[in-house]
């Protein structure tokens, strides 16, 4: 337990609307699909924005390049990362010429690592958790600066991520729910504020893993708490809460809930059999939750954040092996 919520200026619609001015010279929108298989499987009106569309198969340049272009001379840039944010990081750097280090935890997905050499991130492992890689970071920053790109304490981040929402809610009228995942909890209130700012009677519900519940537990206890980390879904892990994209989840989202893993493979294998889509296992969180909540939500409109498709080929064999969600699709 680490105390309460400091008080923070809170993300509006204007600052996603800027962020998605700043944005658009650099990407396009990502695809918004009806999905007639989940919509039958979950008996309501589903929708799939597909962030997975995307050079790095995840959401997180929006973010990572909102930042960095919010900074005059940024200099190089350096941050801590599972993998998602840290390609988010690397592809944005290079896009701006200058160079990117990212910080590992031990034992990383050697699929995201490998995607940010690509980029041209220099990757460093260490640590035995993100927030534990996250101290090497600003260790490494204190010794030869540059700018830190972080993935919940940096408003511009949050907003970069809340494009997302902006993009769907201009899109598509009449959302009525809509399920994103949350790790951080940047990508869950970004997406909040911004479908809000343009659809203000959505709900929104943010998922975790059951083994990585701080941010859950921390939005419904209106404080921040700190958990440990055994997830195998490493785009949803946070051991410590950040104090920004805490205070942007309270003040927007409605509720969070959480998954286990085992749910999580089951949902991997129904989104390649229902609607042949390949997501990484935290990428899957969204369904299930719609999945427990699918009573309350007959008939009605909803919308599956799919934010990252960056999955390594043991789990993807797993989850072929595991029950797919609601049963086999014939």
């Amino acid at each position: 337990m680490i105390g309460e919520v400091p008080t923070t200026i809170q993300l509006t619609g204007r600052e996603i609307e800027a962020a998605a001015r700043r944005l658009a010279p650099h990407m396009t929108p990502t695809p918004l699909v009806f999905s007639p298989a989940l919509s039958d499987l979950l008996g309501a009106d589903v929708w799939l924005k597909l962030e997975t569309a995307s050079e790095i198969a995840s959401f997180k340049l929006r973010g990572a390049l909102n930042a960095l272009l919010s900074v005059e001379a940024p200099g190089s840039a350096l941050t801590s990362s599972t993998g998602n944010h840290g390609q988010g990081v690397a592809l944005a750097a290079r896009r701006l010429g200058i160079p990117a280090d990212i910080f590992v935890p031990v034992d990383p997905n050697p699929v995201k690592v490998r995607m940010i050499e690509l980029l041209g991130g220099r990757v460093h492992v260490g640590g035995h958790d993100i927030d534990a890689a996250k101290e090497r970071a600003y260790a490494h920053q204190a010794r030869h600066g540059g700018t830190f790109v972080d993935d919940g304490e940096n408003a511009n981040l949050i907003a970069g991520a809340g494009t997302v929402g902006l993009e769907f809610g201009k899109a598509l009228s009449g959302i009525d729910v809509l399920y994103v995942p949350m790790g951080s909890g940047s990508l869950a209130g970004g997406t909040a504020v911004g479908v809000r700012s343009v659809q203000p009677g959505a709900r929104v519900v943010a998922v975790q893993a059951t083994g990585a519940p701080a941010m859950v537990e921390s939005f419904h206890a209106r404080r921040a708490i700190e958990r440990p980390i055994a997830t195998r879904a490493d785009c949803l892990v946070c051991r410590i809460p950040a104090a920004q994209a805490l205070s942007t989840l309270i003040a927007a989202v409605d509720d969070a809930l959480l998954v286990t893993d085992e749910e999580m493979l089951s949902a991997v294998h129904a989104y390649l059999a229902r609607a042949h889509l390949l997501v990484e296992l935290g990428s899957a969180a969204p369904l299930v939750g719609a999945w427990k909540e699918r009573e309350k939500n007959r008939g009605k409109r909803v919308v599956l954040v799919v934010s990252g498709a960056n999955a390594v080929p043991e789990i993807v064999a797993e989850a072929l092996r595991t029950p797919p969600l609601g049963g086999e699709f014939a």
